[in-house]
């Protein structure tokens, strides 16, 4: 048995080994499976807490049982493959170097036979066909098209004799995530950073959750809680309705620029929508940060052909001529149709909130993170203490759609 307060330096190489590797040493109790007859393990951590540790351990117990095959399924096979397979905190490095798998392709493949394949939740049709016994997915609170992903996902978990899977998040209030903390066969843990002090620089701690500690990012980027609404918010989340169809008549793309373009500034927030029956549809939020003028040009020219859109529409009140013609450098074919603002951000937002609120404004399905702004969009005109970029795109462009329909809609046309 490895001492765990044994001095160090009196410990043979295989001994230090084994005291590395053992995870029944270091795992704190949140890290460890539950007890009881459960399918889902829903584990909401905060950042660093060590949800990806206890992940990769995970999928190192269920492949010494030789429980196999086994789906990896992050955002993006970028992510998963960077995160859960070669992450600090990964598949690879949480075991030993006669135990380690090796990376082919997109599958994982074990010295004793086990097999887990790498898989992205980006495109759920990739999950029909496959079978799992098992599967770690990572960040499920972020997977843009997340109830697709987790349904197509469950067709195929059904090997072995009691297939399991477990998700780790930061938590968000997605429908995803409200439909596992219901679910009869999920059991939730809940980690906050701090649980896993012992991990983490001391300079994380002091510059990060000091600064953090108590607010609304806080609570859900550090201390795992699922916030749903900011208290006196113009769009609460039970608000939004899902784009169920229909022609979608005029299109355009709303730009709010950033003052500068440097990597320390603010994002570019780029926002589609268009006009469908009486209301308005947002079909795509295209926001780039870092935001270099013809970063964000590029990205808001390459929406509005994608869109087929009518034209871009963009705040003039940093950057003058300077903003149009950074699109003109880009691509002068596009018309462009400056708007100024007069009024605080929170007096522009309210009689668009006021259109959701009459059920004329939809969304369609991957809006995650620009309905996570509109809801910590507060009274300072401010989202958790940020720049609102998201949210004055998506203003310009529903009340370019509804509320100006009566102003010309592009300069010299």
């Amino acid at each position: 048995m490895v001492d765990r307060f044994a001095d160090p330096s009196k410990k043979t190489a295989e001994e230090l080994e084994d005291f590395y590797f053992n995870w029944d040493i270091w795992a704190l109790d949140k890290q460890r499976p539950p007890e009881g007859d459960w399918t889902t393990w829903l584990l909401l951590g905060g950042r660093g807490s060590g949800k990806t540790r206890a992940g990769a351990e995970w999928v190192r117990s269920l492949a010494a049982r030789r429980i196999s095959p086994i789906a990896l399924v992050g955002e993006t096979m970028t992510e998963a493959i960077a995160i859960m397979v070669r992450g600090e905190s990964g598949i690879l490095n949480v075991h030993r170097d006669d135990e380690r798998p090796v990376l082919r392709g997109q599958t994982l493949l074990w010295p004793n036979g086990v097999e887990a394949a790498v898989m992205s939740a980006s495109d759920p049709d990739r999950f029909r066909g496959p079978q799992f016994a098992a599967a770690w997915c990572d960040e499920v609170a972020k997977w843009p098209r997340g109830e697709d992903a987790w349904d197509q996902l469950q067709f195929g978990l059904r090997l072995g004799d009691h297939p399991r899977q477990l998700a780790t998040t930061t938590p968000r209030p997605t429908r995803l995530i409200k439909r596992l903390l219901t679910d009869p066969h999920a059991v939730m843990t809940r980690m906050a950073t701090a649980e896993n002090r012992a991990q983490l620089a001391p300079t994380f701690l002091d510059a990060v959750v000091g600064r953090y500690r108590g607010s609304v990012l806080g609570r859900q980027e550090l201390d795992g809680e699922l916030i749903e609404d900011l208290p006196g918010a113009l769009w609460q989340r039970g608000i939004f309705r899902r784009f169920e169809g229909g022609a979608v008549n005029r299109i355009i793309v709303a730009v709010d620029p950033p003052v500068t373009g440097t990597a320390k500034s603010d994002a570019c927030g780029i926002v589609v929508a268009g006009r469908v029956g009486e209301g308005v549809v947002v079909l795509e939020d295209c926001t780039i940060k870092p935001a270099a003028p013809l970063a964000w040009a590029r990205r808001a020219v390459a929406a509005f052909h994608s869109h087929q859109a009518d034209a871009i529409v963009v705040e003039v009140n940093q950057g003058g001529d300077l903003v149009r013609s950074v699109i003109t450098q880009v691509d002068a074919s596009v018309p462009v149709r400056e708007v100024r603002a007069s009024r605080g951000k929170w007096l522009r937002a309210e009689p668009v909130a006021a259109l959701y609120g009459r059920g004329l404004v939809s969304h369609v399905d991957g809006l995650t993170a620009l309905e996570d702004e509109m809801c910590a969009f507060g009274t300072d005109g401010k989202s958790d203490g940020h720049s609102p970029d998201r949210v004055d795109a998506l203003v310009w462009a529903v009340t370019e759609l509804m509320l100006n329909e009566m102003r010309p809609r592009v300069r010299g046309l």
